[in-house]
């Protein structure tokens, strides 16, 4: 009797477990556009984890699509979280920020639902964003975890995330990205590049920068701790010739010189190729 009814408790605490553990899970889609003029800047901050991909529009407006990932212990909780997980707009003259927002800001959910559950705060979701922007404008992007892409935007660019496989297709404007860690490849067909610097950096991971023939360009590529360069690039001279290139080291003058370029890893490989060459 003993045995059957200590496998009876047994089998209870299993199904309460179990029931604990499951989770439902929701995707929901957000969506905005709205006119926007070329010139001006647009500021993206991601979820805690979620990609971003941004390309041009062929109209002078912003078109914003979210795919939400939800996941809580019931349907109903489900119903809570929708209703305050997506992004916001902050729209000025000229600047317009689009911030995801959800069970990560404490602040926002005060001022959005004062009773909200706190069994519900801090709950894993994910957004994954496809936002078309003109083709003349500014964009920064803050990013926690996940895919980040630019194509085809001429314009100054700041990035900044911790864990990301970043991909920039770049024509023209300046660059200036952080990465703690991930995969970065950068390509620019042009030749002669159209506008300011460029500076990419990344603590720990592999950087693929493509590059066209015959470029002009002042160009820095560092390795500050372990891994190497893996150069690549025919057309390559040192800018002082006493100082000759190493694996961990290029200081160069492409062609006939001219928009200073500056790639950095802390630890990994920097491959430099040519556009078509793998």
């Amino acid at each position: 009797m003993f045995i059957k009814n200590l496998s009876a408790v047994s089998l209870l605490i299993l199904i309460c477990t179990l029931s604990a553990a499951a989770q439902f899970t929701r995707v929901v889609t957000k969506s905005d556009k709205f006119d926007f003029g070329a010139g001006g800047t647009v500021s993206i901050t991601g979820a805690p984890n979620g990609s971003i991909h941004v390309e041009p529009s062929t109209r002078n407006e912003i078109e914003i699509n979210a795919e939400i990932k939800l996941s809580a212990p019931t349907e109903a909780d489900l119903g809570l979280l929708e209703k305050v997980t997506g992004f916001l707009l902050n729209e000025g003259v000229g600047n317009v920020a689009i911030n995801s927002v959800g069970t990560n800001d404490s602040k926002y959910l005060k001022q959005t639902m004062k009773k909200f559950p706190k069994t519900l705060l801090n709950l894993p979701f994910r957004i994954d964003y496809v936002i078309k922007v003109p083709r003349y404008c500014d964009l920064q992007i803050d990013n926690g975890s996940g895919d980040i892409t630019v194509s085809g935007i001429e314009g100054n660019l700041r990035i900044n995330s911790i864990e990301s496989n970043t991909r920039l297709d770049l024509v023209g404007g300046g660059v200036n990205a952080t990465l703690q860690k991930g995969s970065v490849r950068v390509s620019m067909p042009e030749r002669s590049w159209r506008g300011n610097g460029i500076d990419i950096a990344l603590a720990t991971g592999d950087m693929d920068v493509y590059m066209p023939v015959m470029l002009s360009a002042e160009l820095d590529a560092t390795i500050l701790r372990t891994g190497k360069i893996e150069n690549n690039l025919l057309d390559l001279k040192p800018r002082i010739r006493s100082v000759k290139f190493t694996e961990q080291n290029i200081s160069a003058k492409a062609g006939s010189g001219g928009v200073p370029m500056k790639f950095t890893i802390g630890d990994g490989t920097l491959r430099l190729k040519t556009i078509g060459r793998e």
